[in-house]
C-alpha cells in the first residue's frame, strides 16, 4: 500500500518536472530564431556566453547523483573546472548544435544531487541571465515562481525560529 505521503510527495514532483519542462521549451522557443552574433552575447553569468549558459543548462539536465559525483572527484573538487569540463562537453559545434542539444533534454527529469525545485530555480535563474542581456521578457507563470520564491526563502529563513537568520526577522 502507498502511504499518502508518498504519493503526494510524487504528486509534487511530477507538478515541478511540468514546470520545468516548460520553461525549458519557452526557453528553447525563445532562442529559435537567434542570430550566429546574438549567441556570443554576453550572459549576465559574467564568464559566459549566452550559448555557454544554455549548454551548462543542458548538462544539469544530463547529469545524474553518480556522473555529478564522479564529475567532481575527477576535477578534484573544483567546481569551476567541472562547470567548464562540462560546458564543452555539450556546447555543441555550432550554435544550432548547442540549441539542438538543449532541446533534446527539455522533458528529462535527470539531476544532480539537488531536489527538484532547486533544478526549476536554475531553469529560472539562467534563463534571465540569457534573455536580459538579449531583450527577451518572459511572463512567467505565478505558479512557478511562487515555487522558487518558496523554495529559496526557505533556504534564507528557516522555520525554526532558533535557525532564522537576522534577515528573516
Amino acid at each position: 500500500m502507498t502511504s499518502p505521503t508518498s504519493t503526494t510527495d510524487h504528486r509534487h514532483a511530477a507538478l515541478t518536472w511540468s514546470l520545468i519542462h516548460a520553461e525549458r521549451a519557452a526557453l528553447a522557443a525563445d532562442l529559435a530564431e537567434l542570430t550566429e552574433q546574438r549567441w556570443a552575447t554576453q550572459s549576465l553569468c559574467d564568464r559566459f556566453t549566452v550559448r555557454e549558459v544554455l549548454a551548462h543548462l543542458t548538462a544539469g539536465a544530463g547529469l545524474n547523483p553518480v556522473r555529478w559525483m564522479a564529475g567532481v572527484i575527477r576535477c578534484r573538487f573544483d567546481f569551476d573546472r567541472q562547470v567548464a569540463m562540462r560546458l564543452a562537453e555539450h556546447i555543441g559545434a555550432t550554435p544550432a548544435d548547442t540549441l539542438a542539444r538543449f532541446r533534446q533534454v527539455t522533458t528529462s527529469t535527470t539531476k544532480p544531487p539537488l531536489p527538484i525545485v532547486a533544478m526549476l530555480g536554475e531553469t529560472i535563474v539562467h534563463g534571465e541571465d540569457i534573455r536580459r542581456p538579449l531583450g527577451i521578457e518572459r511572463d512567467y507563470p505565478v505558479t512557478t515562481l511562487t515555487a522558487v520564491a518558496d523554495y529559496y526563502q526557505a533556504l534564507i529563513c528557516p522555520s525554526s525560529p532558533k535557525d532564522a537568520s537576522a534577515a528573516c526577522s
